[in-house]
């Protein structure tokens, strides 16, 4: 992307999407794939190995990342909205997001973060404010690539703040499910069957301008409680019955992605097991997911510096193996 921060070979560019309550952004036309994404029966489960401490993987990757090139692509969950430091105020930028944290303890030769908060598919082609196109940080000498994204194609921000609206209507009740489900046919469901032709197009766009890279599709740590327990508060406001709505839109989402990252013989790092318990419900200290009012740094309802390390350490669960920085 355009813009960034630079501190010896590595340099930063990237944001994260806007706060819970923010209205979904209007989605650009991408290049068509052709095709309709299939989600079928895609397993959930399979939660990859967490490392046991941030220092363990990097103490085993000591110069082994020594020729890797590494570029994080994104929106805010990748990005890290007001956790510090911010490097980026048009894109909401930490260097203590995953990716920062990945390189760090992989000790990568050269590192660029353009994600940017509030980025569809759409950004991964056009500039986001002063953020350039984001793959335009892409070029043949790229060996590792991050891609995580979709949220926002979907209408994340919308999303809450619909539901959320619509709670003092029904607060037992489903009124977020059943405004939705109106049609009789759920719209989120269509959202995410909708974006997967989008993500595929970045994936396939991705290969096309680093074709020796490694690309890892990260999917979104978990929100909600995984029960379906409701939580409901002024911090907290959906009505008891969307809890499982919710999370099981979110789960639609993230199988979209392991299966876009399946048929382009790409890789999928599974957040959301690693992070069940430490939902917005939780208490602060335990929660890595904060409310819509954070109690910790952190946009709302997006990861506080914990959860940007959980992320990070699922991540680098999977890179710091074999094939490292290059595709295998």
């Amino acid at each position: 992307m355009a813009s960034g921060s630079s501190t010896g070979a590595r340099r930063g560019q990237g944001g994260g999407d806007g706060a819970g309550a923010a209205a979904a952004r209007g989605e650009a036309k991408q290049p068509s794939a052709g095709r309709a994404a299939c989600l079928g029966a895609v397993a959930l489960g399979g939660a990859l190995a967490l490392t046991a401490a941030m220092a363990g993987p990097a103490a085993a990757s000591q110069g082994q990342g020594a020729q890797t090139r590494y570029v994080a692509l994104g929106d805010s969950y990748t990005s890290g909205p007001a956790i510090p430091t911010q490097v980026d105020a048009n894109c909401e930028r930490s260097n203590h997001n995953y990716p920062s944290l990945v390189a760090a303890a992989d000790h990568v030769a050269d590192f660029t973060d353009v994600s940017c908060g509030g980025a569809t598919t759409a950004e991964m082609w056009k500039p986001q404010g002063t953020n350039g196109p984001q793959l335009d940080a892409l070029d043949h000498g790229t060996t590792l690539v991050t891609l995580q994204i979709g949220g926002n194609d979907i209408g994340f921000g919308s999303i809450i703040a619909a539901c959320a609206g619509l709670t003092a209507t029904n607060p037992l009740g489903s009124p977020c499910k059943d405004h939705f489900g109106a049609g009789g046919i759920d719209q989120l469901t269509l959202n995410v069957l909708k974006a997967a032709p989008k993500v595929s197009d970045v994936l396939r766009a991705i290969h096309q301008r680093s074709p020796r890279a490694r690309v890892v599709v990260v999917g979104y740590p978990d929100l909600l409680p995984d029960d379906g327990v409701p939580c409901t508060s002024p911090v907290v406001p959906f009505a008891a019955g969307d809890f499982p709505y919710l999370r099981d839109t979110e789960k639609k989402l993230n199988a979209m992605l392991r299966v876009e990252a399946l048929v382009h013989g790409d890789e999928y790092v599974d957040t959301y097991t690693p992070t069940v318990g430490h939902d917005m419900c939780t208490a602060p200290g335990t929660r890595w997911i904060e409310p819509l009012v954070p109690a910790a740094p952190a946009g709302p309802a997006h990861p506080n510096a914990l959860g940007e390390q959980a992320m990070a350490e699922a991540v680098l669960a999977r890179v710091a193996g074999h094939g490292r920085g290059h595709r295998v």
